[in-house]
């Protein structure tokens, strides 16, 4: 077992797990130019929406290996192929016409077929069946679902689809697409796949500046989406296991791992899960980062790093549940008891 590489890591979705893919493109939602990073190792920004490491990169290290590259790097290469991929893009969500006012990011259905050429890169460098274990032993996350509230239904009022929809029936379209985004990775090759329900959407500083929170208090409405949402999502990848009779999908909980220290910071040992460190505005919740912004002497302390985004503590702590959370965080096997059960199949 000595030789063997640590599983291979893919990584799907918004902006939560965006390790630099929108630095290539021309869009708006890109995290590459400082504050951002300045705890990451080289202190330099990377496109990742964090101060320092994003979940992903948490994740690798527990795998045991390094960071997945962006897909759109030009350093995912040769060997380099052989860790994973991440293909995440800041700003997409569920649906098509989510994020649409930042132009050219990687939606959903593109960061799928990008996907698949990954795949026909790795067979032309190891062969078909090599390439097939590896895909069907890695661990994949998918995180999508915030956007298609903050930036579709909520983003301005009367927006296009909370005039088509009331919220429930957005709420059960989002969910029905979203299984078939599932079932396209399961066909695609995926068998372990980490599936991130909403965090409490209404605590996000941008939140709390832009619906005018007077003492900090969550916003109910996007609360109540959040609610909807998460036990339907949960259902329908209860089915889909039973339909493909394997616990192939994991339903996180990230509601409940944020909420942990957005309702009890101190017990986090964070001074503030209202502010974000690096900001402006009320809350310091008003556009993103930037050079202008103020920020905090020390990350550790704030639970949002910028206006949406965890601190890099924070991602540590969520991690730690990922890893060990019990069943009402991590349904049906958290990552460490995934990590022992498929240690013994292989």
């Amino acid at each position: 077992m000595g030789n063997v590489p640590p599983r291979a890591f893919f990584v799907f979705g918004d902006s939560l797990v965006d390790s630099g893919n929108n630095n290539y493109l021309a869009t708006t939602a890109r995290a590459d130019s400082p504050p951002y990073g300045l705890d990451y190792p080289t202190h330099r920004a990377t496109g990742r929406f964090s101060n320092g490491l994003n979940v992903p990169d948490i994740i690798s290290e527990h795998l045991g290996s390094e960071p997945v590259l962006p897909y759109l790097s030009p350093h995912l290469d040769g060997r380099k192929l052989l860790v994973g991929a991440n293909f995440a893009s800041a700003g997409v969500g569920i649906l098509n016409d989510t994020g649409i006012q930042f132009a050219n990011i990687i939606r959903i259905q593109k960061q799928l077929r990008y996907f698949e050429q990954y795949q026909s890169r790795v067979r032309r460098l190891v062969g078909d069946e090599a390439a097939r274990r590896l895909v069907s032993g890695a661990l994949v996350l998918i995180t999508l679902g915030g956007n298609d509230f903050v930036n579709n239904y909520y983003l301005v009022p009367f927006s296009a689809r909370s005039r088509e929809m009331a919220l429930p029936d957005y709420v059960r379209y989002l969910v029905s697409e979203y299984a078939k985004i599932l079932r396209q990775l399961h066909a695609l090759g995926a068998r372990r796949v980490l599936v991130t329900g909403s965090g409490p959407l209404g605590c996000a500083p941008a939140e709390l500046a832009l619906r005018g929170s007077r003492a900090g208090e969550c916003d109910p409405e996007l609360q109540r989406a959040a609610a909807l949402y998460n036990p339907q999502l949960v259902e329908m990848i209860r089915g889909l296991n039973a339909d493909l009779g394997g616990d192939v999908f994991v339903a996180v909980n990230a509601y409940r791992m944020h909420m942990d220290f957005i309702s009890d910071p101190t017990a986090y040992g964070f001074v503030t899960s209202k502010v974000a460190c690096c900001g402006q505005g009320p809350y310091n919740g008003v556009g993103l980062c930037t050079r202008a912004s103020s920020v905090c002497p020390d990350r550790s302390l704030y639970a949002f790093w910028d206006n949406f985004h965890p601190s890099e503590r924070a991602n540590r702590i969520i991690v730690r549940q990922f890893m060990d959370g019990t069943a009402e965080y991590m349904h049906p096997l958290n990552l460490t008891t995934i990590l022992a059960v498929d240690a013994n199949t292989t």
